[in-house]
């Protein structure tokens, strides 16, 4: 009975969240988006750090290169709290989630939004894959690698392995604005 009170709170913190960034300027409170004058109206693709990451170069290099590869690009900056990552991925419905870590953190930073994220119905289907730094002493990742694709990620990507990553997003269909 906790159990079913706890989800249903946070459903209803969640929408509230969603709605106070929707209606207003928390955005600028928030810090989101990391560049507010290039985001697309429509973007592919919804580049995200983890909540405690607070790295930026990661986001930038990822964003211009999916940019390159012909995708509109949503970048969410550093340190976004679950919550905002889960409701502007309802907003913008994304073709795909990119998820990256830099600072070891990944794993639990992941598995916690990836819970998230997998809880709202309406992004059963979107594909959300993470890379980067997965853990401090880098000995685990095939573990985590499973675990995190058995709560949810389409896709879990070693630190600088940008080819499988680039191979998944050629796969993608193309939302460039000329």
């Amino acid at each position: 009975m906790q159990r079913r009170f706890l989800t249903h709170l946070l459903a209803a913190e969640r929408s509230l969240f969603c709605a106070l960034i929707r209606s207003g300027d928390c955005s600028s409170i928030l810090g989101w988006p990391m560049n507010p004058t290039h985001v697309a109206e429509n973007p592919s693709v919804l580049v995200t750090g983890t909540s405690s990451d607070s790295h930026t170069w990661n986001l930038v290099f990822l964003q211009l290169m999916l940019e390159e590869m012909g995708h509109t690009v949503a970048n969410l900056g550093p340190t976004p709290p679950d919550d905002l990552v889960v409701c502007e991925a309802l907003a913008l419905r994304p073709d795909l989630v990119v998820v990256s870590s830099v600072n070891g953190h990944g794993f639990n930073d992941g598995l916690r939004l990836i819970k998230a994220i997998r809880t709202e119905a309406e992004l059963a289907d979107t594909k959300v894959v993470i890379g980067g730094k997965l853990s401090i002493d880098g000995l685990r990742n095939v573990g985590f690698t499973r675990q995190l694709t058995a709560a949810g990620y389409d896709a879990v990507f070693e630190d600088g392995a940008l080819g499988p990553f680039r191979a998944l997003v050629s796969r993608l269909p193309a939302r460039a604005v000329s």
